[in-house]
């Protein structure tokens, strides 16, 4: 057997090669040139910031929300407001207060205006929706997305109704997605692995032996519910500087339905199992909404199928609940300490395959 010092190590060891190989997968979209695939990683760091921001709330709490593209919403109009250039506001927003008419923030402190934005809401209407609990925080969340569009649809001094918002400045890049995506990451496993997590978890899996020990349910879930508000915003702004051109339509359900189902299959709960749902979903999405135009094989020609992504991701989801309603990992995290314990296994049976003394055959 290898010493415990030897397999944090090679422990160690792992997450260097994983970074290095995170680096160079960077390094080479980065300055590649492909745009098609640079777009695809900016998309999937956006949708992975997204995906465990509701799995940092809805994960570790085992309370459903239906509304955190609300919070995306707020964060991407707030910051596009924000920096949206003074001659522009005066264009496209004549209506537009004056002390928001006649600013034009860089684009850190305008994205992270828009989290604080989304936080805060976050925060007050967690006040009363918190209370409640199972299916009942899930249509309170659900009537708090629908308000959120309701409200952008008529403020049109601040949104343009349901007019497009175009002219955002295009700041959102590979490197800005890539940090705030690390950034969401790492706080969302410390967090799980914090003592808020530990209490978030126990109140999820016993409520009343949680509280039984001293834990505040609605505050800690108050919480984690500002948290994954804040970041949520952060995606929402980084993802309309990156379009630059937005209407209400694109914060509701599709979009919803779309992020529960990165986060279900990956699943509820598991930072890691957020990343690789994200990733297997994106990869499925992308590969039908290639054939929808239609398709040529041999003499057959299929016309097109347009749709095919929603109903992929409905089927992908009806399969999973059927077989595996845990998601690909469950409430579990990828540890690198256990795929060096399991290397190690594989090498000592290796060993002693080779070692094994070879039995001749009798002559005749």
């Amino acid at each position: 057997m290898i010493s415990p010092s030897i397999r944090r190590e090679w422990s160690w060891a792992l997450q260097g090669f994983l970074a290095l190989l995170l680096a160079g997968a960077y390094l080479a979209l980065e300055r590649g040139g492909n745009a098609y695939l640079q777009r695809l990683a900016v998309l999937f760091l956006i949708n992975l910031m997204l995906v465990v921001s509701l799995n940092l709330f809805t994960g570790f709490t085992g309370v459903f929300s239906l509304g955190h593209i609300g919070f995306m919403a707020l964060g991407a109009y707030a910051s596009a407001i924000l920096t949206l250039p003074v001659n522009q506001k005066a264009v496209n927003l004549p209506d537009l207060p004056a002390p928001l008419a006649s600013i034009a923030l860089p684009f850190l402190p305008a994205l992270i205006l828009g989290g604080l934005v989304a936080a805060i809401v976050a925060l007050l209407i967690g006040i009363p929706v918190l209370r409640l609990s199972g299916h009942f925080v899930a249509v309170a969340t659900l009537g708090f997305l629908v308000i959120t569009r309701v409200i952008l649809i008529n403020a049109e001094a601040f949104t343009r109704g349901t007019r497009t918002f175009a002219g955002v400045p295009p700041f959102t890049t590979m490197g800005w997605a890539a940090l705030w995506a690390l950034l969401n990451v790492y706080i969302a496993w410390r967090l799980k692995h914090s003592p808020l997590g530990l209490q978030l978890m126990a109140a999820r899996d016993d409520p009343w032996a949680a509280k039984s020990v001293g834990v505040s349910i609605a505050q800690m879930r108050r919480i984690a519910f500002g948290i994954s508000a804040f970041f949520t915003g952060i995606a929402g702004g980084l993802w309309a500087h990156f379009l630059t051109a937005f209407s209400p339509n694109a914060f509701y359900f599709s979009k919803t339905f779309e992020i529960i189902v990165m986060m279900i299959v990956g699943g509820m709960g598991s930072v890691t199992g957020s990343i690789l749902g994200t990733l297997l979903v994106m990869a499925a999405t992308e590969a039908l909404r290639n054939l929808e135009p239609g398709l040529t094989i041999g003499s057959l020609t299929i016309g097109p199928l347009y749709g095919l992504s929603q109903i992929g991701l409905a089927v992908l989801l009806m399969g999973l609940m059927t077989f595996r309603r845990q998601g690909l990992l469950g409430d579990q995290e990828l540890r690198f300490e256990a795929i060096a314990e399991r290397l190690e296994r594989w090498l000592a049976r290796r060993k002693t395959t080779l070692e094994a003394p070879r039995v001749r055959k009798a002559d005749p």
